[in-house]
């Protein structure tokens, strides 16, 4: 049976770990990660994807490209200027695995390797990317609680609005043609009559749907939808998933965008207690039927759901920029719904071996990452 065969690199030579080992800090957070994941574990579920399978053809790298790419969400800078960090930052090319005087892979074929995860147009291999992470979370020791925290965050699309209207209006094609108008948010005003009235903020894009474990702030399961997708739809596909991985879920808090009586109904067929807020109209009902959704605001479980919902935010924060130390989920880097949700899985992917670090090592320090200069 023939063997896989990967590229080889100068990482053991005299220019690799010899000349990094009196240079590069062993507690810079790139060696810490390259020492608590085992990325060869990725690289082997991924050679699948390779066009010869790491049997026939020219040799692909393992795992360089697949930590390059971590690496430019890490440091939210583009593959182009990833290129020149691998090439120039001594941390950043031993954490990839090349020697001091081996050129790193060009952008180029950062772009080709993308391309192959994404077989038959599906993100099957990010989605195993995920859970792959849960798995070694579990191996390191980490505990996961029974809280889910489910929200989604909103993208702007790589679009010129005003550029796309013209087309439309030529019958030409749009530049995204997948990304579509959603509502940001609602809020109460009082117009010039001074009577109060519902007024909202749009935005053209996208939406991230995940599942965070409240106790490790991992997120554990993820989905990818057009702007106006109603986010009540994908709780049913994010709990399954979660309790696919093993994920003891029993209580799963969400926003009111999630009060659906069909949510309701799944969390209750499925053993987990619903920490959903609730819409006034149930509450505030002039008959008996709000009692049920009264008892359920006085449950313990709901009231955990409510206090521990910000930490759900607070990652959001992280990966939109909202935060010191973000990841560019603000705006699509690239067009299209399949590669958006090659962005938000490699977002998520980065931030939550960020996380893993924190949870294994216990340094919260190492939560804060200054981009290199060279990016």
């Amino acid at each position: 049976m023939a063997q896989e065969r990967f590229r080889q690199t100068g990482e053991q030579s005299f220019f690799g770990r010899w000349v990094y080992e009196r240079i590069v800090p062993q507690d810079h957070v790139l060696m810490k990660l390259d020492g608590i994941i085992p990325w060869q574990r990725f690289a082997k579920k991924l050679v699948c994807y390779d066009q010869g399978k790491a049997l026939f053809g020219p040799a692909p790298y393992n795992p360089v490209a697949l930590k390059m790419l971590f690496l430019s969400f890490l440091y939210d800078i583009s593959e182009r200027q990833t290129e020149n960090l691998v090439n120039f930052d001594l941390a950043a090319k031993c954490f990839v695995g090349l020697a001091v005087d081996e050129p790193a892979p060009d952008h180029s074929t950062l772009s080709l390797f993308k391309g192959r995860l994404l077989q038959n147009k599906k993100t099957a291999a990010f989605e195993m990317l995920l859970q792959e992470i849960t798995v070694i979370a579990k191996e390191q020791g980490v505990v996961f609680g029974s809280l889910q925290v489910l929200d989604s965050v909103h993208v702007i699309a790589n679009v010129n609005v005003a550029k796309d209207d013209v087309r439309r209006r030529d019958g030409e094609s749009l530049r995204d043609g997948d990304a579509k108008w959603g509502v940001k948010h609602s809020k109460k005003v009082r117009d010039q009559a001074g009577n109060t009235v519902e007024q909202k903020e749009y935005f053209y894009g996208y939406k991230q749907h995940v599942s965070l474990n409240a106790e490790t702030g991992l997120i554990t399961s993820a989905t990818h939808t057009a702007g106006n997708a109603y986010d009540g739809h994908e709780r049913p596909t994010l709990v399954e998933s979660d309790l696919a991985q093993g994920i003891p879920v029993k209580i799963a808090a969400a926003d009111k965008a999630y009060d659906d009586g069909d949510n309701h109904e799944f969390l209750k067929a499925n053993g987990i207690h619903s920490a959903i807020r609730l819409n006034a109209y149930r509450t505030a009902k002039k008959d008996g039927n709000k009692d049920i959704w009264l008892a359920l605001e006085k449950t313990a479980e709901y009231r955990r759901g409510g206090a521990e919902r910000y930490k759900v935010e607070r990652t959001f924060g992280e990966a939109f920029g909202e935060a010191k130390e973000q990841h560019g989920l603000r705006r699509c880097r690239y067009v299209g719904l399949l590669r958006f949700a090659v962005q938000g899985f490699l977002t998520i992917l980065t931030m939550n071996l960020k996380r893993l670090v924190v949870l294994v090592t216990g340094d919260q320090a190492q939560r804060r990452i200054a981009a290199p200069s060279a990016a």
